[in-house]
């Protein structure tokens, strides 16, 4: 597993990870989100070595990244997909990668086979699409098959296809035992893919949850009603006390309530009911909302 504790760094005097305590479990796909500037590619590179801490630590199976004997059977990792020298081919990066730490020739078709890139492998990088680079870059962190995965953004340049075929990889080698960590911006992925969640804002955890919970917890429920003669439903809903608010085609729209306290009020009061319908907050909505004070960069509406 991954196990971060008291990860700090400042820059100039600035903090931007402060005191971070998570741990990456095997057999689970860990999402890792938070807002622009939130420190999640600064974290991801204090857990490969690739930035010195200023305080706390990382460990991957309780060693520091730089102790590891033969790294990439241990931590397969993608942060970058545009840092590839583009003079190479495919198949001539993965094998000086492979044989950087040992590993056999046999690997980098395997590998380039499981990404859908064989039939490109003797091409230039620098004619390579972002999303054939993304491949690449998931090729790369899958040649040493290691137990634990971390990939930044994996999906960016990807099409339906490719982010598909990324969801169900990434689902699979959880299946198998392996950790996974995985920062995205795209919500609804999210949703879709990991199993639990950890985010961070301004460099601070904010949140360190199952996804369900996650949503349960800072989501809203919301219940839709529409009843047969609109005027009465107003009339109850503006008298119930309830937070009900009009919606589109007469319909309103009641939170902290339930579906059958709301029925149960409609038919005491004798207005008929042709449509409840109970509506959960999205992960996007959930994320938007328990992030809002914590957003570094934020547009200003025209």
């Amino acid at each position: 597993m991954i196990k971060v504790e008291g990860l700090t760094k400042e820059y100039g005097g600035a903090r931007v990870v402060d005191g971070l305590d998570f741990e990456v479990a095997p057999g689970v796909v860990t999402g890792f989100l938070g807002p622009n500037g939130a420190g999640k590619s600064t974290t991801m590179r204090l857990i490969l070595g690739l930035d010195r801490p200023t305080a706390g630590r990382a460990l991957v199976d309780g060693r520091p990244y730089a102790g590891l004997d033969r790294p990439l059977r241990q931590v397969g990792a993608l942060l970058d997909a545009q840092a590839l020298h583009g003079g190479r081919t495919a198949r001539g990066h993965l094998r000086w990668l492979a044989a950087s730490n040992g590993l056999p020739d046999r690997r980098v078709d395997e590998v380039l086979d499981r990404v859908g890139l064989a039939g490109a492998a003797g091409r230039r990088i620098r004619g390579f699409s972002l999303g054939m680079r993304q491949r690449l870059g998931v090729a790369s962190a899958l040649l040493g098959d290691p137990p634990v995965l971390i990939l930044d953004e994996p999906v960016n340049g990807l099409d339906p296809e490719g982010i598909r075929w990324i969801r169900t990889l990434l689902r699979g080698l959880a299946a198998e035992g392996r950790a996974v960590l995985v920062s995205s911006h795209l919500m609804t992925e999210t949703a879709l893919t990991a199993d639990h969640l950890v985010v961070i804002g301004r460099g601070r955890l904010l949140a360190d949850a199952a996804t369900s919970d996650f949503i349960d917890r800072h989501g809203r429920t919301r219940i839709r009603v529409r009843a047969v003669d609109p005027v009465r439903l107003a009339a109850l809903m503006q008298r119930s006390g309830l937070d009900a608010r009009p919606a589109a085609g007469g319909a309103w729209e009641v939170t902290g309530a339930t579906a059958e306290s709301v029925a149960a009020l409609a038919a005491a009061d004798g207005v008929v009911l042709f449509e409840i319908a109970v509506h959960q907050d999205s992960l996007e909505e959930a994320f938007m909302r328990m992030t809002a004070d914590s957003v570094e960069y934020r547009a200003v509406a025209a």
